[in-house]
C-alpha cells in the first residue's frame, strides 16, 4: 500500500510533493507535460522558464514544513 503525500504545492506545471517520513519531511519536485499521445507525464528536468516556479514551490514547501514543525511543538 502506497502512502499518500502529506501536502502538494502546485504552480503552473510545477509540483512540490511533500512526504512525511516519521517527522522527517522530504520534497519531490516535478514538471507535468503532455506526451505525443496527449497523456500527462511527469519529469524532474526543468527548462529555464520553469525555474521561477520551481523556486516558489520549494519556498512554499519549506514554509508548509516549518508550520508543521511549529504546530507539533
Amino acid at each position: 500500500m502506497t502512502k499518500a503525500p502529506s501536502h502538494k504545492v502546485r504552480l503552473g506545471l510545477i509540483t512540490a510533493t511533500i512526504w512525511d517520513n516519521s517527522g522527517f519531511y522530504s520534497v519531490d519536485l516535478s514538471r507535468s507535460y503532455k506526451d505525443s499521445s496527449g497523456d500527462w507525464q511527469n519529469s524532474t528536468s526543468f527548462t529555464h522558464n520553469d525555474l521561477l516556479n520551481v523556486a516558489k514551490c520549494a519556498e512554499r514547501a519549506e514554509i508548509w514544513i516549518a508550520r508543521q514543525a511549529n504546530a507539533n511543538k
